[in-house]
């Protein structure tokens, strides 16, 4: 059975809707769909990774959709089809996105060549939607060469969107805090690019923070390392880059920077050698959380559930053994079954 079969047809409204259609498919949570949807991954699949990925992150306010605007506008003119998947802070009250950011890019969202989907995180750390990486694969069936992932700025947390693309580019702003900011590690030190956006603002600030940071990338970079020695020039060494996505300023340096670290990483084997580990994690992702609904819906668990919970928030006991009482309530009853 071919699902779907206008994401691998002509670009135009009529894929754009069927690639729509596919990925809702891949967030259902019903059994069913499910089912649906491994089937319809197994036939996309060798229409895939052709797309370069790239992931941005950084603090809420400094630009990351307008910034995303411009390097789209500007991919298009290049001759690129660009998809953009933002993920946004889920709603306590609906679930749903509560940021928007698909109406803040008002000029991309309406280009022919582009596919905006805006997805809640549902609650995810990280700051990417648990169904992102599948819906990255139906964009790159759909023939879009660069499919762009963008997060919930939510501060070091940003480390699974480094862990599905290609590249994760850091936004910063100029004057956002001490010298000590430039040097904390988490997601600084898996940075591959930062971009210094505003710097129209305060130039002198921007060049300050550019910087700040380069000294603090080369001492993450730990040259001593002969993984990362800085002088050998067939590595990838983390670059900060400044711009003004407002005014459209500096886009094409920073595409400049992307193309020299995919030629680079292309050469020397680490792009694939990253999207194997990449399609590794996903698979034990995926099997964690597997195994976690599997515990939850679990006959004994559901039952012995709700006295657990009680006993943990009265205090009458340890978080620790309620949940080891719930695991070897699963497991006796799984050794039973088999004897």
């Amino acid at each position: 059975m071919n699902l779907y079969p206008g994401v691998l047809g002509q670009p135009g409204p009529t894929q754009r809707r069927a690639v729509s259609k596919a990925i809702t498919l891949l967030e259902s949570t019903r059994a069913d769909h499910r089912a649906q949807a491994d089937e319809l991954l197994t036939q996309l699949l060798p229409h895939t990774g052709k797309a370069f990925r790239l992931g941005i992150s950084g603090v809420p306010g400094v630009g990351k959709s307008t910034f995303i605007e411009a390097l789209g506008l500007y991919l298009i003119a290049q001759g690129h089809r660009v998809a953009v998947l933002t993920i946004d802070p889920s709603s306590t009250v609906s679930g749903g996105s509560i940021l928007g950011d698909k109406t803040r890019m008002e000029h991309l969202s309406v280009h022919e060549k582009a596919y905006i989907r805006p997805s809640p995180s549902s609650g995810t750390l990280g700051g990417v939607a648990e169904k992102t990486r599948e819906a990255m694969l139906v964009c790159e069936a759909a023939g879009y060469d660069v499919v762009i992932v963008e997060t919930v700025g939510v501060g070091q947390s940003e480390i699974a969107v480094a862990g599905m693309t290609d590249m994760f580019v850091l936004m910063q702003l100029p004057n956002a805090g001490d010298d000590l900011q430039a040097i904390k590690k988490g997601v600084m030190e898996i940075a591959d690019l930062v971009v210094i956006n505003k710097a129209d603002i305060d130039k002198n600030a921007a060049t300050r923070a550019e910087a700040q940071i380069t000294s603090s990338l080369r001492l993450l970079s730990q040259h001593g390392n002969p993984e990362n020695a800085h002088h050998n020039e067939t590595l990838w060494h983390p670059k900060v880059v400044q711009m003004s996505a407002l005014l459209g300023q500096g886009v094409d340096s920073f595409w400049a920077a992307v193309a020299q670290f995919r030629q680079l990483q292309t050469a020397n084997g680490r792009l694939a050698t990253r999207r194997e580990k990449q399609a590794l994690s996903w698979m034990w992702e995926r099997i964690d959380a597997g195994l976690k609904l599997a515990f939850r819906q679990h006959p004994q668990v559901k039952e012995l559930l709700p006295q657990m919970q009680a006993d943990v928030v009265a205090g009458r006991i340890a978080a620790s053994t309620a949940a080891r009482n719930l695991l070897l309530a699963q497991s006796h009853q799984a050794q039973a079954a088999i004897k």
